[in-house]
Protein backbone atom coordinates (compact mmCIF):
# COMPACT_ATOMS: atom_id res chain seq x y z
CA UNK A 1 0.00 0.00 0.00
CA UNK A 2 2.89 2.28 -0.67
CA UNK A 3 1.26 3.53 -3.86
CA UNK A 4 -0.32 6.93 -3.83
CA UNK A 5 -4.06 6.62 -3.18
CA UNK A 6 -6.64 7.68 -5.74
CA UNK A 7 -7.60 11.11 -4.44
CA UNK A 8 -11.30 10.31 -4.92
CA UNK A 9 -11.28 7.05 -2.94
CA UNK A 10 -13.38 8.47 -0.06
CA UNK A 11 -16.12 9.62 -2.43
CA UNK A 12 -16.11 6.30 -4.33
CA UNK A 13 -16.32 4.26 -1.12
CA UNK A 14 -19.06 6.47 0.33
CA UNK A 15 -21.12 6.36 -2.88
CA UNK A 16 -20.78 2.59 -3.18
CA UNK A 17 -21.69 2.07 0.48
CA UNK A 18 -24.82 4.20 0.01
CA UNK A 19 -25.98 1.70 -2.65
CA UNK A 20 -25.67 -1.26 -0.25
CA UNK A 21 -29.24 -1.85 0.82
CA UNK A 22 -28.33 -4.52 3.36
CA UNK A 23 -26.32 -2.04 5.42
CA UNK A 24 -29.32 0.29 5.62
CA UNK A 25 -31.50 -2.69 6.53
CA UNK A 26 -29.35 -3.57 9.54
CA UNK A 27 -28.86 0.09 10.52
CA UNK A 28 -25.10 0.14 9.90
CA UNK A 29 -23.35 3.43 9.15
CA UNK A 30 -20.00 4.12 7.53
CA UNK A 31 -18.08 6.10 10.18
CA UNK A 32 -14.46 6.09 9.00
CA UNK A 33 -12.99 6.04 5.49
CA UNK A 34 -9.21 6.08 5.31
CA UNK A 35 -6.86 4.60 2.74
CA UNK A 36 -6.95 0.87 3.53
CA UNK A 37 -9.06 1.26 6.69
CA UNK A 38 -12.85 1.32 7.03
CA UNK A 39 -15.06 1.48 10.11
CA UNK A 40 -18.76 0.70 10.23
CA UNK A 41 -20.92 1.12 13.32
CA UNK A 42 -24.40 0.03 14.25
CA UNK A 43 -26.64 0.05 17.30
CA UNK A 44 -27.87 -3.10 19.01
CA UNK A 45 -31.26 -4.14 17.67
CA UNK A 46 -33.29 -6.95 19.14
CA UNK A 47 -34.67 -7.89 15.71
CA UNK A 48 -31.10 -8.81 14.62
CA UNK A 49 -30.46 -11.31 17.43
CA UNK A 50 -30.41 -15.06 17.58
CA UNK A 51 -32.40 -17.16 20.06
CA UNK A 52 -30.20 -16.24 23.06
CA UNK A 53 -30.46 -12.50 22.48
CA UNK A 54 -26.96 -12.04 21.03
CA UNK A 55 -26.31 -10.24 17.73
CA UNK A 56 -26.66 -12.99 15.11
CA UNK A 57 -23.45 -14.37 13.58
CA UNK A 58 -24.85 -13.65 10.12
CA UNK A 59 -25.15 -9.95 10.97
CA UNK A 60 -21.60 -9.91 12.38
CA UNK A 61 -20.38 -11.61 9.21
CA UNK A 62 -22.27 -9.19 6.97
CA UNK A 63 -20.88 -6.09 8.66
CA UNK A 64 -17.30 -7.42 8.81
CA UNK A 65 -17.45 -8.52 5.17
CA UNK A 66 -18.49 -4.99 4.18
CA UNK A 67 -15.76 -3.40 6.31
CA UNK A 68 -13.11 -5.67 4.75
CA UNK A 69 -14.48 -5.22 1.23
CA UNK A 70 -14.60 -1.44 1.46
CA UNK A 71 -11.10 -1.34 2.92
CA UNK A 72 -10.03 -3.23 -0.22
CA UNK A 73 -12.00 -0.88 -2.49
CA UNK A 74 -10.30 2.14 -0.91
CA UNK A 75 -6.91 1.05 -2.29
CA UNK A 76 -8.20 0.29 -5.79
CA UNK A 77 -7.89 2.58 -8.80
CA UNK A 78 -11.04 4.36 -9.96
CA UNK A 79 -11.81 1.80 -12.70
CA UNK A 80 -11.86 -1.20 -10.31
CA UNK A 81 -14.40 -2.83 -8.03
CA UNK A 82 -14.01 -5.71 -5.60
CA UNK A 83 -16.03 -8.83 -4.82
CA UNK A 84 -15.54 -11.12 -1.83
CA UNK A 85 -14.43 -14.59 -2.90
CA UNK A 86 -13.75 -16.06 0.53
CA UNK A 87 -13.79 -15.22 4.21
CA UNK A 88 -13.12 -16.89 7.52
CA UNK A 89 -14.73 -15.56 10.67
CA UNK A 90 -13.91 -16.39 14.26
CA UNK A 91 -16.67 -15.65 16.74
CA UNK A 92 -14.76 -14.88 19.91
CA UNK A 93 -17.45 -13.74 22.32
CA UNK A 94 -21.25 -13.31 22.30
CA UNK A 95 -22.51 -10.24 20.44
CA UNK A 96 -23.67 -8.32 23.49
CA UNK A 97 -23.43 -4.53 23.58
CA UNK A 98 -25.22 -1.22 23.10
CA UNK A 99 -23.39 -0.58 19.81
CA UNK A 100 -21.00 -2.45 17.55
CA UNK A 101 -17.91 -1.33 15.66
CA UNK A 102 -16.58 -3.23 12.64
CA UNK A 103 -13.10 -2.30 11.36
CA UNK A 104 -11.60 -3.62 8.13
CA UNK A 105 -7.95 -3.11 7.17
CA UNK A 106 -6.07 -4.14 4.05
CA UNK A 107 -3.38 -6.64 4.95
CA UNK A 108 -2.10 -7.45 1.45
CA UNK A 109 -3.03 -5.25 -1.50
CA UNK A 110 -2.71 -6.61 -5.01
CA UNK A 111 -3.78 -6.04 -8.58
CA UNK A 112 -5.86 -9.25 -8.71
CA UNK A 113 -6.44 -10.38 -5.11
CA UNK A 114 -6.57 -8.30 -1.92
CA UNK A 115 -6.57 -9.69 1.62
CA UNK A 116 -8.26 -7.70 4.38
CA UNK A 117 -8.56 -8.40 8.08
CA UNK A 118 -11.52 -7.31 10.17
CA UNK A 119 -12.33 -6.99 13.82
CA UNK A 120 -15.77 -6.64 15.42
CA UNK A 121 -16.18 -4.95 18.79
CA UNK A 122 -19.09 -4.67 21.23
CA UNK A 123 -19.37 -1.22 22.78
CA UNK A 124 -21.07 -0.50 26.10
CA UNK A 125 -19.91 1.06 29.34
CA UNK A 126 -16.23 0.25 29.74
CA UNK A 127 -13.64 -0.76 27.17
CA UNK A 128 -14.56 -2.12 23.74
CA UNK A 129 -14.77 -5.92 23.69
CA UNK A 130 -13.42 -7.89 20.73
CA UNK A 131 -16.20 -10.27 19.67
CA UNK A 132 -15.17 -11.41 16.17
CA UNK A 133 -12.28 -11.45 13.74
CA UNK A 134 -12.32 -12.06 10.00
CA UNK A 135 -9.88 -12.56 7.17
CA UNK A 136 -11.39 -11.87 3.76
CA UNK A 137 -10.10 -12.37 0.24
CA UNK A 138 -11.36 -9.94 -2.38
CA UNK A 139 -11.14 -10.28 -6.15
CA UNK A 140 -10.43 -7.15 -8.18
CA UNK A 141 -13.06 -6.69 -10.90
CA UNK A 142 -12.69 -4.50 -14.01
CA UNK A 143 -14.86 -4.12 -17.07
CA UNK A 144 -17.77 -6.29 -15.97
CA UNK A 145 -21.24 -5.04 -16.81
CA UNK A 146 -23.21 -4.07 -13.71
CA UNK A 147 -20.22 -4.20 -11.38
CA UNK A 148 -18.51 -0.97 -10.51
CA UNK A 149 -16.90 0.58 -7.43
Amino acid sequence: MNERPDENFRERVTASYARQNIMRTIGAELTKVEYGIIEIEMPFREDLTQQHGFLHAGILSTALDSACGYAALSVMPEDAAVLTIEFKINLLSPGRGDRFLFRGEVTKPGSTIIVSDGRGYALSDGPAKLIASMTGTMMVVRGREGIDG
